[in-house]
């Protein structure tokens, strides 16, 4: 194999490269650190634990209070041998002529919310509410409960296109104490004896 001559300012590039690399600053090596040392870096860590200092919870585990079973919390839609499962209290209005559908027939293939509604449009008309709606915090829009009043479909309430609980409306409880209107102002009895 015949050798090649490099040419000369490649050896000088080399060279240069060399001694700047002496003049650079050295790495510093430090040892590793000892089991005792990492011993004590633990015990530390382990006794200025924040975790520690908290007071144990009260009350029972919310981890423990979880539904046994997904059909405990849903209500099933059936008909046409397809059937689809939604939160308890999203349905809204149940006429006489859906009640049927609402119970699982034999052989009935579960299908997701978005495909049974759509074969299944005619019957059943769906209300978009916020979620301050679903939490029972505002009520439903006067005509909309003109439009269900009317309706003689099975209505679901939904939100983002999907079903959802609405909670009852929550009322705040009545002032006990009746409000003085500050434009009538009461007569004290000095100024009621007064000639």
């Amino acid at each position: 194999m015949p050798t090649t001559k490099l040419p000369q300012w490649v050896g000088l590039a080399v060279l240069a490269a060399m001694a700047a690399r002496g003049t650079a600053e050295v790495p510093v090596m430090r040892d590793a650190a000892t089991h005792e040392q990492l011993a004590l870096t633990l015990r530390k860590a382990q006794q200025e634990d924040p975790m520690k200092r908290l007071p144990a919870s009260k009350g029972e585990d919310p981890s423990q209070n979880l539904p046994k079973d997904l059909l405990s919390q849903s209500d099933i839609i059936c008909f046409g041998g397809i059937a689809t499962l939604v939160p308890k209290r999203a349905i809204l209005q149940i006429p006489e002529s859906c009640t049927a559908r609402l119970k699982i027939e034999p052989g009935a293939r579960i299908v997701g919310w978005a495909d049974f509604f759509a074969a299944n449009r005619g019957w059943i008309t769906t209300i978009e509410i916020s979620r301050v709606q679903a939490e029972g915090k505002e009520p439903i829009a006067g005509d909309t409960q003109e439009m269900m009043a009317k309706c003689r479909n099975l209505v679901v309430a939904t939100y983002q296109g999907g079903p959802i609980s609405m909670l009852p409306l929550k009322v705040p409880p009545p002032d006990k104490s009746p409000e003085k209107s500050p434009a009538t102002p009461t007569p004290t009895p000095t100024e009621t004896n007064k000639p």
